[in-house]
């Protein structure tokens, strides 16, 4: 099932995103995921199995859903979003009606793209609030990270505060739908 991504036409071509499928993506997604340049995504020693357990973990979960991202077709980003009142942040922050959570990992390559990355974020952003139900994103990257955290703040994410998580010290940020498009030009895109 393809859905869209990014509305707004641009150079960088088209975006859309699909179901993952534990059986027939674990092998990409390893790839991704055990990639030098993921490792905030915490998985660096995963094996195969460990990946393809994960994926089939969360696609069982009825809190907590995984997505590929596809440019122009092609898989080239991760999406995970997942309920912050039952996964993730359980406990942790004083949830709103209509929040999601969410965390995304562009796929690795040799041949970056000025603003691939920003364009991706956008597209999940999009995917995110094409539900009508979701009002804000929240998210919980790193204190380290400090590419993402840019990302976060050029789409309009605010950071809440700082929280201790079991994995690592994030920082709780969200972003209302409000915020979004007065950060990325709402419906101009």
């Amino acid at each position: 099932m393809s859905r869209p991504g990014n509305r707004r036409p641009d150079t960088l071509g088209a975006f859309a995103v699909r179901q993952l499928d534990p059986a027939v993506d674990a092998e990409l997604v390893h790839g991704w995921v055990t990639h030098p340049k993921a490792a905030f995504w915490l998985m660096g020693d995963a094996v195969l199995a460990d990946v393809e357990r994960e994926y089939r973990d969360i696609a069982a979960h009825p809190h907590h859903d995984a997505f590929i991202g596809l440019h122009d077709g092609e898989p080239a980003f991760l999406i995970e979003r997942y309920d912050p009142t039952k996964v993730e942040l359980k406990g942790l922050y004083e949830a709103e009606p209509g929040d999601i959570g969410m965390h995304f990992l562009v796929a690795p390559t040799d041949t970056p793209v000025h603003g691939f990355t920003r364009a991706v974020i956008t597209a999940v952003m999009d995917f995110l609030f094409a539900d009508p139900s979701v009002r804000r994103v929240v998210v919980e990257p790193d204190v380290t990270n400090s590419a993402v955290q840019a990302l976060n703040k050029a789409v309009g994410f605010e950071v809440l505060r700082e929280i201790a998580k079991p994995e690592k010290d994030a920082l709780l940020s969200a972003c209302t739908r409000a915020q979004f498009e007065a950060a990325t030009g709402g419906n101009d895109r």
